[in-house]
C-alpha cells in the first residue's frame, strides 16, 4: 500500500504559494450563467449566448446566439455538437438544444435531458426532484444522433435508474435500475454489452463511479458500509472494503476514485481497492463543479488563512497539490477546458489556467 503523506506536504506548500496566472475574460451582469463546454467559456445572459474561447476569453467571442428565458442552464459538448439544457426553478431539464461549436447554428432540439456520450448521445427524462435531479431517469432512455437529433434505439425503464456515461471509448452508458439489474450499453446503438445485478445501495449522482474499465459502488453491508470494484463490461466482483457509515462522496480523478467524508479525502486504485495517497486535510476542501473527464484531476477551492483569498489544489494520480491564492472576492468558480473560470468582481470573468495537476 503507497500512502502518500500529502497533510504535510500541503502545509508546507500552502505556507507560501505561487500566485496564479490570469488570463482577463469578458464583461458579465450580476445575473448571467457562466458554463464550460469542451474548448468555450459560455456566458448565458438571456436572451443572449455568448461563446468565448476558453484559451483567449478577453477576444470578442467567436458567436453569440438569441436563447430563450430558462431558470438555469447546463451544458456539454458531444464531438463537435454544443448541448445546452434548459432547467426550471427545481434544476429540472426543460429542454435540451443542440448547437455547432464552430458557429453557434441551432441543429435541433428536443424535450429532455441529452447527455452526451463521447461524440454520441442519450436522452432520458430526469426523476423530478427538489432537491438534486442528478442521473436519475424514468421512463424512456434513447440513443440520440448529434448531427440529426433523430432517435437511433430506445429502452424503456420499469421503473427508475440511475444512468452512468462511461469515459473513453467506446461509447457506453451504464443503466442501474432501482432493483440492482445493470446493463452497460453501447451509445451508438443500445447493444448490450454486459449484464448483471448490484447489490441495494443508495444510488445518485456521484454513486456508482466507472474508472476505466472498473465500477465502483458504496453500498450497505451486514456490519455496516463497503465499496466495491467490479469488472467491466462483465460486472463481476473483483475487490471489497469497509468503509465507516455516514456520507461518503466518490468521484473520479485521473484514473483513481478519490473519495471524501467528514476526515478527509482518500485515493483509491479501481482495479484492487488499494489506497494510494489520504490527505487528512482534504474535508476542508470544496470541489469545483463542470464537466470534467474521468482522467483530469479535481480542483477543489478552500479559503486561504487570511479569511480573503481562495487557495486552489488539484488532486489526480499523485495526490493533492496546492497550486495558488486567488485574489480577495472571487466567486461562482467552475471548470472551463483546462483553466478555472470565476467572477473577479461583480462585472467580470477571468481564467486561471492550471494545466497539468
Amino acid at each position: 500500500m503507497a500512502l502518500l503523506l500529502a497533510a504535510c506536504a500541503l502545509l508546507g506548500g500552502a505556507a507560501a504559494p505561487v500566485r496564479l496566472s490570469a488570463w482577463v475574460g469578458p464583461p458579465v451582469s450580476g445575473d448571467a450563467t457562466l458554463l464550460g463546454a469542451g474548448p468555450l467559456l459560455l456566458v448565458v445572459d438571456p436572451p443572449t449566448l455568448s461563446a468565448y474561447d476558453v484559451a483567449a476569453p478577453h477576444r470578442a467571442p467567436p458567436w453569440r446566439v438569441a436563447v430563450p428565458p430558462a431558470a438555469g442552464w447546463s451544458a456539454e459538448a458531444a464531438g463537435d455538437v454544443l448541448l445546452l439544457t434548459e432547467r426550471d426553478q427545481v434544476r429540472q431539464a426543460v429542454a435540451t438544444t443542440a448547437r455547432s461549436m464552430r458557429t453557434g447554428a441551432a441543429l435541433w432540439r428536443r424535450p429532455e435531458r441529452v447527455y452526451a456520450v463521447g461524440e454520441a448521445a442519450v436522452a432520458v427524462s430526469e426523476v423530478r426532484s427538489a432537491a438534486e435531479p442528478g442521473r436519475r431517469v424514468e421512463g424512456l432512455v434513447r440513443g440520440v444522433d448529434p448531427a440529426t437529433g433523430g432517435t437511433r434505439w430506445t429502452v424503456r425503464l420499469p421503473s427508475t435508474a440511475v444512468l452512468e456515461v462511461l469515459p473513453g471509448r467506446p461509447a457506453r452508458v451504464l443503466l442501474v435500475q432501482d432493483d440492482g439489474l445493470t446493463r452497460l450499453l453501447d451509445a451508438r446503438d443500445g447493444t448490450v454489452h454486459g449484464q448483471g445485478r448490484l447489490p441495494p445501495a443508495d444510488y445518485g449522482p456521484d454513486n456508482p463511479q466507472a474508472v476505466g474499465a472498473y465500477l465502483v459502488l458504496r453500498h450497505p453491508t451486514a456490519t455496516g458500509a463497503a465499496l466495491t470494484g467490479y469488472d467491466l463490461p462483465g460486472l463481476a466482483p473483483r475487490w471489497e472494503v469497509p468503509v465507516q457509515r455516514g456520507e461518503l462522496t466518490l468521484r473520479a480523478c485521473q484514473g483513481l476514485v478519490c473519495a471524501q467524508d467528514e476526515h478527509g479525502r482518500r485515493a483509491l486504485d479501481p482495479a484492487s481497492g488499494v489506497i494510494r495517497w489520504t490527505w487528512p486535510a482534504g474535508a476542508r476542501w470544496h470541489t469545483v463543479a463542470g464537466t470534467r473527464a474521468a482522467t483530469d484531476a479535481l480542483v477543489l477551492l478552500r479559503t486561504a488563512a487570511d479569511g480573503r483569498r481562495t487557495l486552489v489544489a488539484t488532486a489526480g494520480r499523485d495526490g493533492p497539490r496546492v497550486r495558488g491564492p486567488l485574489p480577495a472576492g472571487v466567486t461562482d468558480c467552475r471548470r472551463a477546458g483546462s483553466g478555472l473560470a470565476c467572477r473577479e468582481s461583480a462585472s467580470r470573468v477571468t481564467v486561471w489556467p492550471l494545466g497539468a495537476p
